[in-house]
């Protein structure tokens, strides 16, 4: 039987997503990866070794509020009992949220139709005392107004290699970005991004980017000749991991997941 499972986590603490020894194994770097502390949970439930597949890996450092992976057992446990029997034996930084049986040619990484994420900038002169390792701190002021803006040069169908890291290993840099906004609400500014898929540090880079435009040090109009010149060199750096949060896969409607990782 094939399952999916809605995850949320606490990236700090943990190397990325990515399991790099085979299952079972010590991983191969000093700190653990979120999918072995998960393999490991959901082995201890079925009773067997499980192997998971994400709906998209994230970096070290990065959050998830709901991270889709699915998984194969035919160990007799109804939904609830994979729930709280995996996140009893998950760290204090991971839950499983949700588990729903899937059809058998369901696959939590290529039946994804888009996947969301979430940039969030604290904007005030001090430093963030309280939820310091979900933001980013700028002191300057930033035009939220401007970097929408400028991000609008964004949408579609692009080639978006000023945007991509040197160790991407994507076969090419074409990406549909479908929607991305940028709002204040107080002291905070938002950046979400919505694409069919993502590049290694897209997100991190194009706010990386979007930052010096909301600072005035850049016209809105950088970002639209970033994205025509293709060379990463000239873009702006790539913006820290803990203001990145991972909202979610997007898959549609006859996959029967939960609304929240389903297509409108």
């Amino acid at each position: 039987m094939r399952l999916a499972l809605g995850v949320e986590y606490d990236g700090t603490g943990f190397s990325g997503w990515q399991r790099l020894s085979r299952p079972g194994e010590p991983d191969r770097r000093g700190e653990p990866t979120l999918q072995a502390s998960l393999e490991a949970a959901l082995s201890f439930v079925a009773g067997h070794p499980v192997e998971t597949v994400c709906a998209g890996r994230t970096d070290a450092g990065v959050h998830a509020a709901c991270q889709v992976v699915h998984f194969d057992s035919e160990a007799a446990r109804d939904p609830r009992g994979w729930v709280l029997g995996a996140t009893s034996r998950l760290p204090p930084a991971m839950s499983v949220l949700w588990c729903v049986p899937v059809a058998g040619d369901f696959h939590a990484r290529f039946s994804a139709r888009a996947r969301r994420y979430r940039y969030r900038v604290l904007n005030r002169p001090v430093r963030p005392a309280l939820q310091r390792q979900y933001l980013t701190w700028e002191r300057r002021p930033l035009d939220a107004g401007a970097m929408h803006r400028a991000a609008q040069a964004l949408v579609g169908e692009h080639d978006f290699s000023a945007f991509r890291t040197v160790h991407c290993q994507a076969p090419h840099a074409r990406r549909d970005l479908q929607e991305i906004v940028v709002r204040r609400d107080g002291d905070v500014v938002d950046v979400e991004v919505q694409a069919n898929a993502f590049l290694h540090h897209m997100v991190r880079n194009i706010v990386g980017s979007l930052l010096p435009v909301g600072r005035g040090d850049r016209p809105e109009g950088w970002i639209a000749g970033l994205l025509a010149g293709r060379d990463r060199t000239v873009a702006g750096a790539t913006a820290p991991s803990d203001g990145l949060v991972f909202l979610g896969p997007r898959y549609p409607a006859d996959c029967g997941l939960p609304s929240e990782v389903t297509t409108p």
